[in-house]
């Protein structure tokens, strides 16, 4: 029914979707948006370095983003600027020398806009089998430490008497968040990374009403993005990342717009009983 190249995508995005989805819940309820943001843009340094030292890109966008997260989490303890001035310098310094870099390389070829914006239709079966494996892994963690990262959400002080570890939660959260902006990087790109990670899950959270179910319907809206948005880009033509994003952000708004006409009704049936 569809071209090889497209079954590949839409498998790989759904694997994606799959891991993105909890994970995404997360970075909602912690409010790690701006870091999400940070890891991405440390990506594109990371895909300079692993060019500069030949070695593979996932493990160099992997590392780079591991150790900017170790970074953040080490000047934050420390500095005197707020978590968003020190996010808002290593988001934009890293991309800028990693764009330095990259330009720097005049030896070999680099395009940059298929790192910054993906091509999930380029996607090969090695890729798709890294996905997989590498999200039951990262969805393996989470399940098993998904109590700790919970009562950390809530409150740091009760994690520390609940003996939940939250410094270890943090660094876990920061592991998980740098390996999946290195596996999203070839599907949706460093620029739309995070609203993969976001839109789902603030979509989800309008309807569920426990961390569990928002972590389930934050994975099923990206899989229904992903399927809707590859096939809004074969039909028009459009570029398939941002298709996929633009896919999750109308999932999000018709929540929106349900959630008010519920609520609605709601009131007005108060108001007559």
């Amino acid at each position: 029914m569809f071209d090889d190249f497209f079954s590949r995508a839409i498998i790989a995005g759904v694997g994606l979707a799959i891991i993105a989805g909890p994970l995404g819940c997360f970075v909602v309820w912690q409010r790690l948006a701006y870091f999400g943001d940070t890891m991405a843009h440390s990506a594109l340094l990371g895909v300079a370095l692993s060019i500069a030292f030949e070695i593979n890109i996932l493990i160099g966008v992997f590392s780079v983003c591991f150790l900017i997260a170790l970074v953040v989490g080490r000047i934050g303890e420390q500095s005197m600027l707020s978590g968003d001035s020190t996010l808002g310098v290593l988001s934009h310094s890293s991309l800028a020398i990693g764009l330095v870099l990259v330009s720097l390389m005049y030896w070999v070829r680099v395009d940059v806009l298929h790192y910054l914006f993906g091509n999930i239709l380029a996607v090969n079966w090695n890729e798709i089998l890294m996905i997989y494996s590498g999200g039951a892994l990262i969805l393996f963690v989470l399940v098993l430490k998904w109590s700790n990262l919970i009562c950390l959400t809530v409150n740091e002080q009760i994690a520390t008497a609940e003996n939940k570890r939250p410094t270890n939660a943090r660094f876990i959260m920061m592991v998980l968040l740098a390996a999946i902006v290195a596996f999203a990087l070839k599907i949706v790109g460093i620029i739309l990374t995070v609203s993969l990670l976001i839109i789902p899950a603030a979509a989800a959270r309008q309807f569920a009403k426990t961390p569990e179910q928002m972590a389930v319907l934050a994975a099923l809206f990206g899989v229904i993005a992903v399927i809707f948005g590859l096939m809004l880009s074969i039909e028009i033509d459009t570029p398939p990342g941002p298709s996929i994003v633009m896919s999750a952000a109308g999932i999000f708004i018709a929540g929106v717009i349900t959630t008010r006409i519920v609520r609605k009704r709601q009131r007005r049936t108060n108001q007559v009983v």
